[in-house]
């Protein structure tokens, strides 16, 4: 756990924006936003960075802003990682407990055994997240340590990622003058920042829609068991408006937020909304209706995909607290009533809680990523600085055998 005064940031990595979020750890454990960074993200395309030099400039200038807020220097992030290369899948391992008492030696080995699995030499294991341990046949168990017993299994989730998408996120933030704490999943920060724990306990499917992609995180008994990623996002609505309209990008951007609607239903057929053209043509006066049209079919494919993925997955009866969605594309009107429809399920907007200082500010679904990475470096500040895959394979062995021989003797 983070000390008392310690600053933690949070390095929002998305294909929109690239937002940078400063808490400060009060008493107790709480975490009080002093700082946000926001700007616009030109190097990303679904997640994954296709633009060093325009992405190095995007962090930059929302790490200055969040630093003249803040009122400090930031040195080192957590950073979020998203993108249609990211597997999660579960895995299990077993070993033998030494003095029958469980020491955080045996909880190591047990981890270790989990993770001993095939994985190709262009992917990297971004997370290992326990789910239970089961000691002597005696499931559910969070917490082994001191417990007695002779045999510990661990169930896990394992997520994986593409090397050069993590190598790219920890160079970007290098070119900046930024330590890479930890490079962490982004719904599992969305998690942080906008699930309870009895959702968690229930079971709940949280759904973070970016620009890029649709990210998926199923939780259930308290532990994630799945994660994935749909490769549909808000951009995708703005393109389908940009093309349907005849209008630019950025003017289809503004008119996806100022009057955006994801359900036929809830706009007045009288409405109009002015639409400019391309080229230098004279802008036009068009039905709202007629947004709302272009809208809607790309938010229902968006659910449905996202309804296939959790049936495909055999969690759909699990999910007791129903389904949270956030990111920012979940601004749209009519959001969470066409989810409920899509999905079969109870539907809420997650927003950031659990958070002091400049709450009204974070108080939106499109700050959830940050603040949940906030969170986690909160939780994890002991962890490793991160490092992409160790190239020094015999130190590696050599220090490995040294703990082995350590143990035994």
């Amino acid at each position: 756990m983070a000390q008392v005064g310690d600053l933690i940031v949070g390095l929002d990595i998305g294909t929109t924006k690239i937002c940078a979020i400063v808490g400060e750890v009060a008493e107790g454990g709480r975490v009080d936003i002093v700082g946000i960074g926001t700007h616009p993200s030109k190097g990303l395309r679904k997640g994954v960075v296709i633009n060093i030099e325009a992405t190095v400039s995007s962090i930059k200038s929302a790490i200055e802003e969040a630093e003249l807020m803040a009122g400090c220097e930031i040195s080192h992030v957590y950073a979020g990682i998203a993108g249609g290369h990211i597997k999660g899948f579960n895995s299990h391992g077993i070993v033998a407990v030494k003095d029958r008492e469980v020491m955080q030696a045996d909880v190591e080995r047990v981890i270790d055994a989990a993770r001993a699995i095939a994985i190709p030499l262009d992917r990297e294991v971004i997370h290992i997240l326990p789910q239970e341990y089961i000691i002597d046949e005696q499931d559910g168990i969070r917490e082994p340590l001191g417990m007695s017993g002779v045999r510990l299994e661990a169930k896990v989730h394992i997520v994986t990622g593409a090397v050069t998408s993590a190598q790219n996120i920890v160079k970007c933030a290098q070119r900046c003058g930024l330590t890479v704490a930890d490079i962490v999943l982004e719904q599992l920060a969305s998690s942080e920042s906008v699930l309870s724990q009895d959702e968690k306990d229930l079971g709940v499917a949280l759904i973070d829609i970016g620009g890029g992609t649709t990210d998926i995180a199923i939780w259930s008994e308290g532990s994630i068991v799945h994660t994935s990623v749909v490769a549909v996002g808000g951009d995708h609505i703005t393109s389908d408006i940009a093309v349907g309209l005849r209008t630019p990008l950025e003017d289809a951007e503004q008119i996806k937020q100022k009057h955006g609607c994801a359900m036929a239903g809830m706009v007045d057929k009288e409405e109009t909304i002015e639409v400019p053209s391309v080229g230098g043509r004279k802008p036009r006066t068009l039905s709202k209706q007629i947004l709302t049209e272009i809208i809607e079919p790309r938010v229902e494919e968006m659910f449905s995909l996202v309804h296939q993925e959790i049936q495909r997955t055999g969690y759909e009866d699990l999910l007791a607290s129903g389904v949270v969605i956030t990111g920012g594309a979940t601004l749209l009107r009519g959001m969470p009533e066409l989810a409920e429809d899509i999905l079969g399920l109870p539907v809420r907007l997650g927003m950031p809680a659990g958070v002091g200082g400049l709450v009204d500010v974070v108080k939106s679904p499109i700050y959830a990523t940050g603040v949940g990475l906030v969170l986690y470096g909160r939780d994890h500040e002991e962890s490793r600085y991160f490092k992409v895959r160790e190239e020094n394979v015999y130190g590696k062995v050599k220090s490995r055998m040294r703990s082995w021989l350590g143990e035994i003797f």
